[in-house]
C-alpha cells in the first residue's frame, strides 16, 4: 500500500500526475512496457491508469496490466472495470484476485455500448452500473461480499475512483454527488481545453461535494487532459463523444493549421495543449494525461509544460 499512500498524497496537494495506458489487443504487455521505459516516462508521472477494452474492442486485460506497470515501474496503477463486462460474482472475484495482487486502486465505469465491439454477437453484461462497482468496493473496505457475508481474510483497502463528464449538463452535479456518497474519494472528468471550463467544472464538484460533511469533503476532482493535434480528431470528439466539448477557439486554430500543413496543424495543437496544461498545473489541480497511447506527445508535453 506504500505506493497508493504516496499517490493519495499526491492527489491531497495537487501534484497528482497521471497516465492512461490502453493495453493492446495483444498476448504481450511487453512492447507497451518498453516503449514507456524508453522514454523514461516514470520518473515524470506519479501513476498510471488502465483501460478495460474501451469502445468494446478486445484488449489485453486491464487487470492484468496493471499488475505488470506496477512490477516493472514501481509506480501504482489504477485499473479501470467495465461493468459491461462482468456480472456481480465476476466482479468481486476479479476484486479479490487483483488485491492480493497488489493492485488496490480501481476506475470504476459503466462502459461503452456492446455494440460497438470488433467481435461477433458480444452482448453488454451490464448487471449494474458504476454506482454498483463502487458500493461492492465499500462492503470490501469492511471486509464483507456484496451479500454482507465475511471475506476471510479481508481484502487490503481498495481506493475507489470513478469518472465524470466534462460537459456540464443538467444532471452532472446529481451525478458526480451519487458517485462521492458511494464512496469515490477522486473523480476523473473527460478531457477539457480551456482554464475557464476547468473552472466551471470544479465549481460544479465543490457544489456535489459540499453535501456532505464527512470525509467525503475530502475527495477531489482530477482534470483529464487530451493533447490534440489533429483537426480530425477534434472534430471526432466534439462531435461523437458524449461530456466533452472542443471550444471553437481551438477548433477554429486547428482548421486554420490544417489548411498549411500537417506540422503547422501539429505545432498549433500542441501548443494550445500545452497551455491548458500549464495552467492546470500553475493552480496545482489534479490532472490524469490520455493521449491513446501517443506517449512521445505526452513526454514532450510534461517536459515542455513543467
Amino acid at each position: 500500500m506504500i505506493l497508493f499512500e504516496t499517490l493519495i498524497e499526491r492527489l491531497r496537494d495537487g501534484s497528482w500526475l497521471t497516465l492512461e495506458v490502453s493495453p493492446e489487443k495483444s498476448a504481450s504487455f511487453e512492447t507497451v512496457i518498453q516503449r514507456l521505459r524508453l522514454l523514461n516516462l516514470r520518473e515524470k508521472i506519479d501513476g498510471f491508469t488502465v483501460t478495460d477494452n474501451p469502445l468494446a474492442k478486445l484488449r489485453y486485460g486491464s487487470l492484468f496490466a496493471a499488475i505488470r506497470l506496477q512490477e516493472a515501474f514501481g509506480k501504482p496503477a489504477l485499473a479501470t472495470i467495465s461493468m459491461r463486462d462482468r456480472n456481480l460474482l465476476g466482479i468481486q472475484s476479479d476484486l479479490l484476485g487483483c488485491n492480493e495482487a497488489g493492485v488496490c486502486a480501481i476506475l470504476a465505469v459503466t462502459g461503452d455500448p456492446a455494440d460497438l465491439s470488433d467481435q461477433p454477437r458480444v452482448k453488454g453484461v451490464f448487471d449494474a452500473n458504476s454506482i454498483e462497482l463502487l458500493k461492492i468496493m465499500r462492503h470490501f473496505n469492511r471486509g464483507i461480499d456484496y451479500a454482507g457475508k465475511t471475506i476471510d481474510p479481508a481484502p487490503k483497502p481498495i481506493l475507489p475512483f470513478a469518472v465524470t463528464n466534462a460537459r456540464i449538463t443538467q444532471n452532472v452535479k446529481k451525478k458526480m454527488a451519487r458517485k462521492l456518497e458511494n464512496g469515490a474519494i477522486g473523480l476523473i472528468s473527460q478531457p477539457v481545453f480551456s482554464i475557464e471550463d476547468a473552472d466551471r467544472l470544479l465549481e460544479v464538484f465543490d457544489e456535489a461535494r459540499s453535501g456532505f460533511s464527512d470525509e467525503r469533503q475530502n475527495a477531489k476532482l482530477i482534470f483529464g487532459i487530451f493533447p490534440l493535434t489533429k483537426l480530425k480528431t477534434a472534430q471526432f470528439l466534439h462531435a461523437h463523444v458524449p461530456g466533452i466539448t472542443i471550444p471553437d477557439r481551438f477548433l477554429s486554430a486547428l482548421y486554420k493549421a490544417n489548411k498549411i500543413s500537417e506540422e503547422k496543424e501539429y505545432a498549433v495543437g500542441f501548443e494550445m495543449s500545452i497551455e491548458i496544461f500549464r495552467l492546470l498545473r500553475q493552480r496545482r489541480f489534479p490532472i490524469h494525461i490520455m493521449s491513446a497511447n501517443r506517449f512521445e506527445t505526452v513526454n514532450k508535453l510534461i517536459c515542455s509544460g513543467e
